[in-house]
């Protein structure tokens, strides 16, 4: 097959997608607004075709499932299922992983795996701050349990609910309920084990440096401190100040405008407004406050002049995937006037920084001390800038609701296994009857909706549109099976596995299955073979998300578990190895290749 005008330029916008992807600076949403863009701006599809997967039935389920997901935590069924399990967890550290696991992935199997993840962080960090043990010997497994069970049922994760939509648009029948299940529990149940036998050995030993600085409120911070005007400090050196050695703080610079002062030498007295950056706990840099002469910048004018110092709650924030404050400084952001918070620390993974907080860029996993009202830290949380770690006190949940927000998850699931109306239908259904009965307000459930999902998967459906309108999925399909040949099936189903698992690493999920499956279901096609096996398998692939740190799961355990991106590497490999050799033992089995006749 030649390549065609329109081949050329289908390639070079998905070439430039994925570019844009792997690059990180621009939000995952706005390079799938900008793919569509580009498609109904080079004609390769009409608009209506463009537009269309907006209102597809995957784009529906998924909105539906956010809501359901959001009433069922709105009801308190989440929290007081995690907290029976883990009140009924012993002292030994081994069961106490076991059961996180378990939980987490029994959890995860129904609800996203990030808000999975998000519920046990904190107790968690409260049983290993108690027991005075390293939080990175259960966080890890935490988040990797989260994920191992995205391949159980299709509402595990919105990717198979998009690999269902795009069978459908194939010729092929929808995913069902539980399709996955033979596969994916022998996953978990393998993954589980392999973390507890394995994996743990793998893991590093922060306990060996030392004690954890990142227990519970113990999580190092740099910040900036300030000598306001009349300080009893003023004239006297670093030395004769309380943040002489030894004492709870670092001091890692002193500032005078732009200029930077040897704070070591006896002859540099302090003067007003001199900024000094240090090193500390949440615990110690929160008792500045009590210090007579300096005080932490950020405290000097607070974002909301109405709110009272003791009114205002601290709280620890990671950053999240896709937040527009990755790769902007806190000045450039305009942090304090757009969004009413303080900033009094940065961590990032346990690592000193050189510069003034306010200028540095932040990256992915950074953790910032945060203070202001209760609302705006709400606000924050809800707007997935960062994800917060306790402070705030949480909404009071409508625990009266909850046998009957169950009653409803359940009955639309089942209306849709047994095959009353179609899932999205169950989806949209089911989120109605949450709203009805009041087990979830509007305002709440559309605040839990993750727009900007429905965004990239609404958009980037187009791509897939396009790949197969212009033949380009055909003719990637023809240049792969001219190399990698076609006398061994497995072997070709194999490589859909690691190019999926391959594209997972700088793209997200659902965007790398729908790059990969037009090329799949192309040569299934060509070679006569099951395109329904490459699909699960590409299901499967696509949730692998073990070798690095950018899957939403593993990123909010980073900075908390001090880990770095060579330990993800160390763990997450054979996990990958062995989720991959029970798929391609098990695919072609439960889906064989050869259709039957």
């Amino acid at each position: 097959m030649e390549m065609t005008p329109d081949i050329a330029l289908c390639l070079a916008i998905l070439a430039a997608a994925v570019a844009l992807f792997a690059w990180d600076r621009i939000a995952a949403d706005v390079v799938a607004l900008g793919v569509l863009l580009a498609i109904v701006g080079t004609n390769l599809i009409s608009t209506e075709q463009a537009f269309a997967g907006f209102g597809s039935g995957t784009v529906i389920m998924i909105m539906g499932l956010f809501i359901m997901t959001a009433a069922l935590s709105n009801t308190g069924i989440v929290d007081i299922v995690g907290r029976w399990v883990l009140n009924h967890v012993g002292t030994n550290p081994t069961v106490l992983i076991t059961v996180v696991m378990v939980s987490v992935s029994a959890l995860s199997a129904f609800i996203s795996n990030t808000a999975a993840t998000a519920f046990f962080i904190p107790i968690v960090l409260g049983i290993a701050a108690k027991r005075g043990t390293s939080p990175s010997r259960y966080l890890l497994p935490l988040a990797f349990a989260s994920i191992l069970t995205s391949s159980v049922s299709l509402i595990s994760t919105s990717t198979n609910i998009v690999i269902s939509e795009m069978m459908t648009r194939s010729g092929q029948p929808p995913m069902g309920l539980f399709e996955l299940a033979p596969v994916g529990i022998p996953i978990a149940v393998a993954g589980i084990i392999y973390m507890l036998t394995i994996g743990v050995r793998l893991m590093p030993n922060r306990e060996k440096d030392g004690p954890s600085m990142d227990d519970v409120g113990n999580r190092t911070y740099q910040a900036d401190l300030v000598i306001p005007e009349g300080s009893s400090l003023i004239g006297k050196t670093i030395a004769e100040s309380p943040l002489a050695a030894p004492s709870d703080y670092a001091v890692v610079k002193l500032l005078r405008g732009s200029k930077a002062l040897d704070s070591r030498a006896a002859k540099t007295v302090l003067a007003a407004g001199d900024e000094i950056v240090v090193e500390g706990t949440r615990r110690n840099l929160l008792r500045v406050k009590d210090i007579k002469g300096i005080e932490i910048k950020a405290d000097v004018h607070l974002a909301d002049p109405d709110l009272r110092p003791e009114d205002a709650v601290v709280v620890e924030g990671v950053l999240m995937p896709g937040s527009p404050l990755i790769g902007q400084s806190l000045r450039s952001a305009e942090f304090h006037d757009r969004y009413g918070l303080q900033v009094l620390g940065l961590n990032r993974a346990g690592y000193g920084l050189a510069h003034k907080v306010s200028r540095i860029r932040m990256r992915l996993g950074d953790v910032l001390l945060l203070q202001g009202s209760p609302e705006n830290v709400s606000a924050m949380d809800r707007g997935n800038l960062f994800s917060i770690f306790g402070g705030v006190d949480a909404v009071r949940q409508k625990t009266s609701h909850a046998a009957l927000a169950v009653v409803i998850f359940a009955a639309a699931l089942m209306a849709a296994a047994f095959g009353f109306v179609s899932f999205p239908v169950a989806g949209i259904g089911g989120a109605f009857f949450m709203l009805l009965t009041r087990c979830i307000s509007p305002e709440e459930a559309y605040r839990k909706v993750e727009w900007k999902v429905l965004i990239l998967i609404g958009s980037l459906l187009s791509l897939g549109a396009a790949m197969e309108a212009t033949g380009t999925g055909k003719y990637l399909a023809t240049q792969l099976i001219a190399v990698i040949g076609t006398k061994d099936p497995v072997f070709v189903l194999a490589t859909f596995f690691l190019l999926t698992v391959a594209l997972t690493q700088p793209m997200s999920n659902q965007a790398a299955a729908i790059v990969i499956l037009p090329i799949a279901f192309e040569t299934a096609s060509q070679l006569g073979l099951n395109p329904r096996s490459f699909a699960m398998m590409i299901a499967i692939a696509a949730s692998c998300s073990y070798l690095t740190p950018l899957e939403p799961s593993s990123l909010m355990v980073y900075g908390p578990g001090k880990y770095r991106f060579s330990d993800f590497v160390k763990v997450g490999l054979p996990l990958t190895l062995l989720v991959f050799a029970i798929a391609i033992v098990l695919v072609p089995r439960v889906w064989p290749l050869t259709p039957a006749v």
